[in-house]
């Protein structure tokens, strides 16, 4: 696992343009019906990634004007809550997402979009104008690498336990973390499904 200093990955230096995957209509990348789009190329590496093969910049293909008018249209389905950008590293791939996000706030304004990354929110407060913009742009931020070593299933939207699901405006406006209200993660449901079985039992 990589952990870069202050402005040390700037994403121009890095990004090829490429998209390792597009998948629209999905549940599992966020809440509600969404379209996913995984950026190619990440510098973290973290043990245990689920998409290794989307650490190469070069991974998949070029994004394209064609491409981006699919996702617009996707989008515009009235079903479809929002987009979920995910890697990769989205904030490593600004070239490509930034002006996405930004188009999608000015013809879907009330679309969703959330977006994962490697980075710490505090270590994204430190980063370059370009990041922050993304960030600014965002509603829900998954931020933090994956630690093996805090692997939970029943976590919500996340794999490992130092991850946060953080609404990004509100954060913004208070100056601190703020988690997102509808934060769930399963451990109640499972200690009320074995205490039932074991009511049965008895």
């Amino acid at each position: 696992m990589n952990n870069p200093k202050p402005k040390e990955w700037q994403a121009s230096s890095f990004e090829q343009g490429y998209i390792a995957d597009y998948k629209p209509f999905n549940f599992v990348d966020g809440e509600g019906v969404r379209c996913s789009l995984y950026v190619s190329g990440c510098l973290f590496h973290c043990e245990g990634c689920y998409n290794e093969a989307a650490w190469n910049f070069r991974y998949g293909v070029k994004y394209s004007p064609e491409l981006e008018e699919r996702i617009m249209a996707d989008l515009a389905q009235p079903y479809c809550q929002g987009l979920t950008l995910l890697g990769g590293e989205p904030f490593l791939n600004t070239g490509v997402v930034l002006p996405l996000v930004k188009r999608i706030r000015s013809e879907l304004p009330e679309k969703d979009i959330w977006s994962w990354t490697g980075y710490t929110w505090e270590e994204l407060q430190e980063e370059d104008e370009t990041k922050l913009e993304l960030l600014r742009n965002l509603d829900i931020l998954v931020d933090g690498r994956f630690d093996l070593s805090k692997k939970n299933l029943l976590l919500q939207f996340r794999g490992s336990s130092n991850q946060r699901i953080i609404d990004v405006q509100k954060s913004l406006a208070a100056g601190k973390v703020v988690i997102w209200e509808k934060l769930n993660d399963g451990k109640a449901a499972v200690e009320q499904i074995k205490r039932d079985t074991t009511e049965g039992d008895a």
